[in-house]
């Protein structure tokens, strides 16, 4: 498989979201805006790639006893990281994503790519899957943010198009699984051709 297809595999034929239907937590918690849905998605990307990097580093040093309680240490050690950075750096977004951000110790992504490809695969492999498979979260996060505030608040990005008159509904849980199954459908047609 070349580094590219391990890119796009990671945005298309495995994307977390619309296909492989994983981290649904974050996925309906925090989408209620573009911009968290964007700030969740990146924030998951950076600990994707990292924690894939140091399990394929150090996956011949581990037993297979306590291999994955090692890959969850990795994991919530970048966690950690990354959670200090955004409340020091982007303390709205810290705020708004709230206890999302430390549940990503415990996302099925990540922990899924630590065991399926990262203990299996070369360092650079290991790195481009994570960045593929954190693009189509994030992608997937951002799309599903953009049309819940676009129906729900009249805007994207925080940019107003729609004064009044939008209905919450889309705001709220249920809307969330609403533009959910409509954008998995959408993606998942266009995806086959």
């Amino acid at each position: 498989m070349s580094k590219l297809q391990i890119i796009t595999k990671g945005i298309i034929k495995n994307n977390p979201t619309f296909v492989l239907v994983l981290g649904m937590c974050p996925t309906l918690g925090v989408t209620s805006s573009a911009i968290n849905g964007m700030g969740m998605g990146v924030a998951t990307m950076a600990v994707l790639i990292m924690s894939n990097i140091v399990i394929s580093l150090i996956k011949n040093l581990i037993p297979d006893k306590v291999r994955i309680p090692a890959f969850i240490v990795v994991i919530a050690s970048f966690v950690t990281i990354i959670e200090m950075l955004m409340q020091a750096y982007v303390p709205s977004l810290y705020a708004s994503l709230g206890v999302f951000i430390p549940l990503i110790v415990v996302n099925c992504i990540i922990l899924g790519r630590a065991e399926a490809f990262a203990s299996k695969n070369g360092v650079v492999d290991s790195a481009l899957d994570g960045i593929g498979i954190g693009l189509g979260f994030t992608l997937s996060l951002t799309a599903i943010g953009m049309v819940r505030e676009a129906l729900g608040s009249g805007s994207i990005f925080g940019l107003s198009f729609a004064d009044s008159g939008m209905p919450l509904l889309f705001i709220l849980a249920p809307g969330g699984f609403l533009v959910l199954g409509y954008l998995m459908v959408l993606f998942n047609k266009v995806a086959k051709r």
